[in-house]
C-alpha cells in the first residue's frame, strides 16, 4: 500500500499489550518533535458519546455525522449502517495529514504495510512474521531467532522509539 505519509502498524494478537506499549511510545515520539496520528481498530461496536450528551442524542435522532468541536479538540462521529469493515486507506485519508509526520496503526495486521510484530510467547499464540513479509521488526519479552529481522525488547519503549525514528528517517 502507498500512503501520503509514513504509516507503521503494530501487529499482535489480543492481550499482547499493543495499547499499553503505544501509551508509553507516544510521549517518547512527541518528545522527539514528531507529530503522530493514531488509528486503532476495534473488533466490536463502540460509542465515544454517551446517552444524555447532545452528540449522542443528535446522532440517535438521525444525523449521519456529528462533529463536536471546542477550543481544545474536535471529534467526528460517522454512522456506518452498512456494517462494512472500514478500509485503512479511507481512515488515513480522513486524517489531517498536513499536521502529522507519522501515522501509527493498532490493528489491521492482515493488510500489506510496514509493521512491528509484538509477541509474547506466554500467550501461546504463533508468530505472525513468517507469513507476513511486511513485518519489519519483532518486539518480544523473550529473545529468539528472528531470521534476520531486528529483535526489540517489548518492555523497552525507548529502544522501540529509537527504532521507529530510524525507520522514519529511511522513508
Amino acid at each position: 500500500m502507498e500512503f501520503k505519509k509514513p504509516v507503521l502498524g503494530f501487529a499482535a494478537y489480543s492481550g499482547t499489550g499493543k495499547t499499553t506499549l503505544l501509551i508509553k511510545l507516544l510521549p517518547l515520539l512527541k518528545d522527539k518533535g514528531l507529530r503522530v496520528a493514531m488509528i486503532k481498530h476495534a473488533h466490536h461496536d463502540f460509542d465515544i458519546d454517551t446517552p444524555g450528551k447532545d452528540s449522542y442524542e443528535l446522532r440517535k435522532a438521525g444525523a449521519d455525522q456529528v462533529l463536536i468541536a471546542s477550543n481544545y479538540r474536535r471529534a467526528l462521529i460517522t454512522e456506518t449502517p452498512e456494517a462494512n469493515e472500514p478500509r485503512l486507506e479511507e481512515l488515513i485519508d480522513g486524517l489531517n495529514l498536513d499536521d502529522v509526520d507519522l501515522v501509527l496503526v493498532e490493528g489491521y495486521r492482515h493488510l500489506a504495510f510496514s509493521k512491528i510484530e509484538l509477541h509474547r510467547p506466554s500467550t501461546g499464540k504463533s508468530l505472525i512474521y513468517p507469513d507476513d513479509n511486511d513485518v519489519i521488526a519483532i518486539a518480544s519479552d523473550v529473545a529468539f531467532d528472528t531470521n534476520g529481522l531486528p529483535m526489540l525488547d517489548l518492555n523497552n519503549p525507548d529502544e522501540i522509539s529509537h527504532f521507529i525514528q530510524s525507520w522514519l528517517l529511511s522513508q
